[in-house]
């Protein structure tokens, strides 16, 4: 899988970050210079958990970013469609629950979470639309969402950069730190490709599950929290 235009077919998409799953975490670190951590803890504080509030973390990976939703004293879940990242997870000593999960399809009975997430996944996701009104189904009425996702940044010559970036340097990068360089050879593609705020918010808004969509930018915009309410 290395083309952003491919069809992202579930098993593809799995079989591509059990080849990352190792080195994951380290290599999501050095691409983004450290920020994955700060984007973390906003998407926390987003969600507005309270303690003893259920969260589930869609396309969790290895765990981390539901590592962090734990913190706010919320009973954290993460999912994920690839079991080589789960595995890492574990593997690592993460003591939260991870269980495998498609977006599409998910394990859980309606109306279970007090609020969800996705981060840095919905877009490699086959249906956006079909995975909103999935989330939707597990979540209360009255419950949040928060999608963290690449975006388009707000600076016109920072966006050159950051796109020059994107295309000629994050790869050569990933051949450093990654253990399967070649996969982020599409997920610098399918960022490129992947809709900009406003169009984000209005895929989200058009799903039919999901109200009171706003957004805002972290790192001049290389990053997009969007928030939604469940109708």
């Amino acid at each position: 899988m290395t083309r952003a235009d491919l069809d992202k077919q579930p098993h593809e998409v799995a079989e591509m970050f059990d080849g990352v799953a190792q080195r994951y975490d380290l290599t999501n670190t050095v691409l983004s210079f450290g920020q994955d951590r700060g984007w973390r803890r906003a998407t926390r504080a987003a969600l507005a958990l309270r303690p003893g509030e259920r969260v589930l973390d869609v396309g969790a990976g290895t765990g981390v970013s539901t590592e962090e939703l734990e913190r706010s004293g919320a009973y954290a879940v993460g999912a994920d469609l690839s079991t080589g990242m789960l595995r890492a997870g574990r593997g690592s000593g993460r003591k939260v629950p991870l269980v495998a999960g498609d977006a599409l399809k998910l394990p859980f009975a309606d109306d279970t979470f007090d609020a969800v997430t996705i981060s840095f996944a919905l877009r490699n996701v086959v249906d956006t639309g079909a995975a909103l009104r999935e989330l939707a189904r597990v979540t209360r009425s009255g419950g949040r969402l928060v999608v963290c996702e690449f975006s388009s940044p707000t600076n016109a010559a920072f966006r050159t950069v950051y796109l020059s970036y994107l295309m000629r340097n994050l790869p050569s990068v990933a051949r450093a730190v990654s253990s399967n360089p070649d996969a982020y050879v599409y997920l610098a593609e399918s960022i490129r490709a992947w809709p900009d705020q406003e169009a984000l918010a209005a895929r989200i808004q058009e799903s039919g599950a999901w109200g009171r969509v706003a957004w805002r930018n972290l790192t001049g915009g290389v990053v997009a929290l969007h928030r939604a309410t469940r109708n």
